[in-house]
């Protein structure tokens, strides 16, 4: 298929997960982009594997959510293995109850999230141009400038906005020159999708094993008796193009103790490992997110859901400013909120991956002797699996240090830049139960009222919003009651008392002031957030 557009307002370039994402939420928000990608169609090879809580999160915003759990599986938990012997196992079961809709790992491979997002921009009637490769970019201060290559045919395009969601060989940032800093891990891996009859793996936990000849990881897929395998090549093993799964499959078995027992092998590679990060995620008209931005080690199943967040992040913000709603400084933010998130779980996985990989004898002793006891007493305290699950879930990631975060309020637990916790409530108008994520469902900013208010106060504000933001800023109203009262506790309300919050649209709060003020809230929105008033206001 042939672009036949000369100019567009955002250009995609890259149609795996964060491209997808950045395409579906632009279309959430009312713009429709041009996307393109060098593939002849998506992978149909599993790649990432867990899609977090945070993921499933904005998936239920879209309306998507039921298609992928039903498509899906719980991981249990997880066993640590040393030499064939189980040291320590982990249950994942309801690990982050009362934190989120969906408290536990989830397994749901990248082909699947491709498809699914694919599915949500056809439906949208956005298409995606395969085998279209980026040859040239060059920008003003206006717009991008890009030649791209379809079969034979050359294309000329121009485009407002450009976004680099094109993998680690990013040809955007190579074509902006934006330096990749960072190394390329010593060892080569192997990566393995199969069906095995091996009852010893059995169940829907992830089984690692470690040993001083190696390391393996089982990841229970979906399918029956079908499992991810990872595991380093043996030393003196040279990775081949036309390495077979059966070369490997000997220090398999001698990591493992066990004898694998193969039924079917769907997919066998071989590849190294990198953590880098780009030194900027902007130039001019240009961005980057996901793996064209920032890559790192496979530990904790981070990476395809950080490119989904960093395309949940801007998509809002750019297809505000293309639509004239949002003021473009609000571009300046994506960076500022999203490059501390990168490099923080460059650092995190880095150091984990060191620790798991090393032969020194300090950490082959922490390994076998010590890190059974820290795990199983580590797991037996409610505290720090929650701690453990905020984080593998990015549940925890908050902006409070972003420019468009404004916190007015005594409140310590609940803070500006927090992402909205997921509480239940009871809906008095509608007399019915939901919660506060179902009630920013919505395209837009979502101002969210706790406490009693007087009926002439409810009525001014309702009209205040009509008359400035219509559609921009959605309205809810809580009153106090029995029912309701974990909500009050969990914002550190006191009685007689009332708050403000306004939600950004990717259900991060923007604002929370301890007073119901309009004049403030009008100042927030329009000085702070960049919202311009509705036409005609």
């Amino acid at each position: 298929m042939l672009i036949t557009e000369q100019h567009t307002k955002v250009l995609i370039v890259g149609a795996g997960p964060s491209g997808l994402m950045m395409a579906a939420q632009l279309l959430r928000h009312g713009v429709m982009p041009v996307i393109i990608d060098t593939k002849q169609g998506p992978t149909d090879q599993s790649k990432a594997l867990a899609v977090q809580a945070r993921s499933l999160e904005i998936y239920r915003q879209m309306g998507v959510i039921d298609q992928v759990i039903n498509n899906g599986k719980q991981a249990g938990g997880i066993v640590f293995n040393r030499d064939g012997k189980k040291m320590a196992s982990l249950s994942f079961a309801d690990v982050g109850k009362g934190q989120t809709m969906f408290p536990y790992v989830f397994l749901y491979q990248q082909s699947k999230n491709e498809r699914l997002l694919l599915d949500f921009l056809t439906q949208n009637c956005c298409p995606v141009y395969w085998n279209t490769t980026l040859i040239s970019l060059k920008q003003t201060a206006q717009q991008a400038e890009v030649q791209l290559q379809t079969g034979t045919e050359t294309v000329t395009l121009t485009s407002d906005w450009l976004i680099g969601a094109d993998g680690p060989h990013s040809a955007v940032r190579k074509q902006l020159q934006i330096p990749f800093n960072g190394d390329t891990y010593a060892n080569e891996y192997y990566l393995a999708d199969v069906q095995l009859d091996n009852k010893q793996l059995a169940g829907d936990k992830v089984q690692l094993y470690l040993s001083d000849k190696g390391l393996a990881g089982f990841f229970p897929l979906p399918e029956d008796n079908c499992f991810r395998i990872i595991g380093n090549l043996p030393g003196g093993m040279v990775a081949a193009q036309d390495m077979k799964l059966e070369e490997v499959l000997p220090s398999l078995n001698t990591v493992t103790g066990l004898t694998m027992k193969v039924v079917r092998n769907n997919w066998f590679t071989t590849y190294r490992l990198h953590h880098r990060m780009a030194d900027s995620f902007r130039q001019q008209r240009c961005f980057l997110a996901g793996d064209a931005a920032h890559i790192h080690s496979p530990v904790g199943g981070q990476g395809m859901n950080t490119g989904l967040q960093d395309a949940y992040n801007l998509g809002w913000k750019l297809a505000g400013v293309v639509n004239g709603r949002l003021k473009e400084a609000i571009l300046d933010t994506y960076a500022v909120e999203r490059m501390p998130v990168a490099k923080g779980l460059l650092n995190t996985t880095d150091n984990i991956f060191k620790v798991v990989m090393s032969a020194s004898w300090l950490a082959t002793f922490f390994k076998k002797w010590l890190m059974p006891r820290m795990l199983k007493f580590a797991w037996s305290r409610k505290g720090l699996r929650e701690f453990f699950f905020n984080r593998v879930s990015q549940i925890f990631i908050n902006y409070r240090h972003s420019a468009i975060s404004l916190h007015l309020s005594d409140a310590k637990m609940v803070k500006a830049g927090d992402r909205l916790p997921y509480l239940k409530i009871f809906d008095e108008k509608k007399q019915e139960e939901t919660d506060l994520h179902e009630w920013c469902g919505n395209p837009g900013f979502t101002l969210i009222i706790l406490g009693k208010l007087p009926e002439l106060d409810l009525f001014a504000l309702a009209k205040w919003i009509t008359q400035n933001y219509g559609a921009g800023l959605n309205f809810f109203y809580l009153p106090p009651s029995a029912k309701n009262e974990e909500v009050f506790k969990k914002f550190e309300i006191k009685g007689g008392r009332s708050k403000a919050l306004i939600v950004r649209p990717d259900m991060h709060i923007g604002l929370i002031n301890d007073a119901i003020d309009m004049e403030i809230m009008d100042n927030y929105l329009q000085n702070i957030a960049g919202l311009n008033k509705a036409p005609g206001a």
